[in-house]
């Protein structure tokens, strides 16, 4: 039995999950998402709680705990939704929103558009991007997309790096004593 506590999923009263063969959809305040399970996990729906379980003994344990995550990630994905921010480190470096687009300098000879996939919302305050959104992955791999454009490199710290992120410096080159 504690696997099954272990492997279930709380679902709150504002969220509507539906499964229907191996298909799980979520729908909340936020969206509507929906995923295709494994066809080694069995996902049943009881009372406020969505169950899974490996359909054979011999299935791999992995792909319970795998489809566990993404289902929870969905329910609070249309509830909630998740962000991931961003900022700006540099002389020069600018970000400005049109439309949809991001607009950066980030010091090359020319500005980089980055355009917002479908399901995604920016935000620009200052030198900082906000990327938000009910998938999960697609908010991760987005903030990731626009990371990689100009990381941050290791000497003066300049480039697009997460908040919080801590880069490791490096020595500069030192004038030898001759």
């Amino acid at each position: 039995m504690a696997s099954l506590t272990k492997n279930s999923i709380k679902i709150p009263e504002t969220i509507e999950v539906r499964i229907e063969g191996d298909k799980v959809s979520a729908k909340g305040p936020k969206g509507e998402l929906s995923l295709h399970s494994h066809p080694a996990v069995v996902v049943t729906q009881e009372t406020g709680l969505v169950i899974v379980q490996r359909a054979h003994e011999k299935a791999a344990k992995a792909f319970v705990g795998l489809t566990r995550a993404l289902i929870a990630n969905m329910v609070k994905g249309v509830s909630e939704g998740f962000m991931k921010k961003l900022e700006l480190e540099g002389v020069g470096y600018r970000v400005a929103l049109t439309g949809s687009k991001l607009v950066m300098q980030l010091g090359f000879s020319h500005p980089v558009e980055f355009e917002a996939p479908e399901g995604i919302i920016f935000q620009v305050e200052k030198n900082a991007i906000t990327v938000s959104g009910i998938d999960k992955a697609l908010v991760g791999q987005t903030a990731a997309n626009i990371r990689k454009i100009k990381k941050p490199e290791p000497y003066k710290g300049k480039g697009i790096r997460y908040t919080g992120e801590i880069i490791r410096r490096k020595e500069g080159k030192r004038a030898g004593t001759a």
